[in-house]
């Protein structure tokens, strides 16, 4: 059997956003104030402040993005610490962090974390009813990676 984990029915969100997406993401935001407000807020630095002034609640500001703010999500996520990722993307804009966002939106997957990178599914999420409710989620079974033989040249 799978491994769960019960998210509780007020959700830890990450909220993260690109510089040409805060815009999006705060109008979003400001949108769904009232369902917001039943969960925990978490955000990379820019974005924290921006949707904290907005929203005129408590967010918890992590670093900027390509500070290690991405990094530190993708702890939390890693440790159990967050329910629900909101990362507004820009596809069309290289950024300089790449990579991180790359392992950010790797480690949802990994996690079974779900996650929107754009508004239409993040309108998904919120309506959805898991969202007011607890929700078992499963978690994947790593052990079978985590006590592989690891060759000597491998290490």
């Amino acid at each position: 059997m799978a491994n769960t984990k019960i998210l509780g029915k007020r959700k830890r969100i990450a909220l993260v956003a690109h510089d040409h997406k805060k815009a999006d993401l705060i109008e979003w935001a400001i949108y769904n104030k009232t369902e917001l407000a039943k969960h925990e807020l978490f955000a990379t630095g820019t974005t924290g402040k921006l949707v904290e002034e907005a929203l005129d609640r408590p967010v918890k500001k992590l670093l900027s993005g390509p500070l290690g703010g991405d990094q530190q999500i993708g702890a939390m996520i890693a440790q159990g610490e967050i329910d629900v990722m909101l990362f507004f993307w820009d596809p069309m804009e290289a950024q300089p962090h790449d990579s991180d966002v790359k392992a950010l939106l790797r480690l949802c997957v990994a996690w079974n974390i779900p996650m929107a990178c754009d508004r239409a599914t993040a309108d998904f999420i919120m309506t959805s009813p898991f969202m007011h409710n607890e929700y078992e989620a499963a978690q994947p079974d790593y052990t079978g990676y985590l006590n592989r033989e690891v060759k000597d040249d491998e290490k």
